[in-house]
């Protein structure tokens, strides 16, 4: 830490009410949180990404995308056996890069993990909508619900949260396998390539919207696999954390990539890729009316679910280890009886329920979007960085490949980042124009108010202790 960052050791009393609930989740529970965190985005959002590319943009994305992502969840693995807590990709980068470096990380995946919520409750009320329930048909009654109901829930301590989530999850998945055996009946090749081909430099039937088309597509690639990164914040609840939380996130990439190849591919061949560029529930849609529509319907809102629900879960842990540390305000990491940090689950609610009154989901999408690959972009960089660095590191789990295999990653959500700005730029520079303020809190006040003894804090001073010693 630099002679401009300050630190002092807190009380055991300040840990004492921060505490989370040690030993909840092994790995099958934690490969679970993954495909809840990630499944909504099977049933809606990705489909947009077809208005950017075409069928052959956005299957193109969607392959680079997902080699991506698995390159990233190997290293990740990697970080997560060797630095358990519940900071995640935080406490990966504070190792690394130190105190700015995990700043930032941290930040970016708070913007992430704030406004994806927002992007999933905007789907919510789409399905609602379709099926009539409950005679709602303005939005913001159906969004308010579910941050209240949900954020209960989740108030109520992590054991009972993730078993709960592990069920919805469970029904989203059989509701998947219900629309693949469905789909299969209503497929035609032919259904992919129908949007009309532009103008566009090296624009076909396959790539109606030409070469830009594939880098536009990659933000809507990215929602097959949004926030499967989250896994590691539940190391601090994790049994053998060391072990299971690579089990459980590469467990959880396993099912995605099989997800992603299924839904893409047998939702733009029975529906149509031009009906289903700007459709709230695709996979409805391209069923037309039909029984299984119905049933997919009604489980699409559970897939829908999953994820919101989960990545409430995920933000909050997220805001929870900034504050302990003392880079957020403080009385946001404070805990309750159940060992659920009040303020870190609601404060963000609030903020994403705000951003549902916008109605523009793939506005939103965007957004989450930027803040993840930013995110990325700094998680790889760290996984290079204590390789280099500190290559005797105890690492219970080693990612394979290497540096090469994250410095492929890194490339990669380099260009993810750029691709944000072609696709919506006002609203990638909104969340830039807020990570600079972050930043700027940072710089100004709470760089010189860290704690010390918090978990995040003290691996990095145990970093400098050993160099030190070396």
């Amino acid at each position: 830490m630099s002679a401009t960052e300050t630190s002092a050791l807190e009380s055991s009393d300040y840990l004492a009410k921060r505490q989370l609930k040690k030993g909840t989740a092994g790995w099958v529970l934690l490969a679970g949180l993954g495909v809840s965190y990630v499944v909504s985005g099977d049933y809606s959002g990705w489909n947009f990404g077809l208005e950017q590319g075409g069928f052959g943009g956005l299957a193109i994305a969607a392959v680079v995308i997902a080699a991506m992502y698995f390159a990233m969840v190997l290293g990740m693995a990697e970080m997560s056996s060797a630095l358990p807590a519940a900071g995640g990709g935080y406490t990966f980068a504070r190792r690394a890069l130190g105190p700015w470096g995990g700043f930032a990380t941290g930040t970016a995946i708070l913007i992430e993990y704030a406004i994806a919520p927002a992007a999933i409750a905007t789907f919510i009320g789409a399905y609602v909508e379709s099926l009539g329930l409950f005679g709602i048909h303005d939005g913001w009654w159906v969004y308010l619900a579910v941050y209240a109901l949900f954020i209960g829930i989740h108030l109520s301590g992590a054991g009972e949260a993730l078993k709960v989530m592990f069920v919805i999850t469970a029904i989203a998945l059989i509701g998947l396998a219900v629309f693949v055996v469905a789909a299969i009946a209503h497929f035609d090749l032919s259904n992919l390539t129908n949007i009309p081909a532009t103008d566009a430099a090296g624009a076909s039937a396959f790539l109606p919207h030409g070469y830009l088309g594939v880098w536009a597509a990659i933000p809507f690639a990215i929602w097959f696999f949004l926030a499967v990164e989250g896994v590691p914040l539940a190391a601090e609840e994790t049994k053998d954390p060391e072990k299971n939380v690579p089990r459980g996130i590469v467990a959880a990439m396993s099912i995605l990539l099989v997800t992603c190849a299924l839904v893409l591919v047998l939702t733009t061949g029975a529906g149509g890729a031009d009906a289903m560029q700007t459709s709230g529930n695709p996979l409805v849609e391209a069923l037309g009316d039909s029984g299984a529509a119905k049933v997919v319907n009604y489980i699409g809102l559970a897939g829908l679910i999953a994820s919101f629900f989960s990545i409430i879960y995920a933000y909050s842990r997220q805001l929870f280890a900034l504050s302990r540390a003392g880079y957020l305000p403080r009385a946001l990491s404070v805990t309750n009886s159940r060992k659920a940090p009040v303020l870190a689950l609601i404060v963000p609610g609030v903020i994403g329920f705000a951003l549902t009154f916008t109605g523009k989901g793939a506005m939103l999408l965007n957004m989450a979007v930027f803040g993840a690959a930013v995110s990325y972009v700094l998680m790889m960089i760290s996984h290079i960085v204590l390789r280099r660095r500190e290559p005797e590191m105890q690492r219970p789990y080693r990612t394979p490949g290497g540096t090469i295999t994250t410095g492929f990653a890194l490339v990669i959500a380099s260009l993810a980042v750029v691709a944000t700005f072609l696709v919506d730029s006002t609203a990638a520079i909104c969340c830039l124009a807020v990570f600079a303020a972050f930043m700027a809190y940072f710089g100004l006040y709470s760089r010189h108010h860290l704690v010390a003894n918090s978990p995040d804090e003290e691996f990095a001073a145990l970093a400098r202790a050993e160099a030190d010693l070396g």
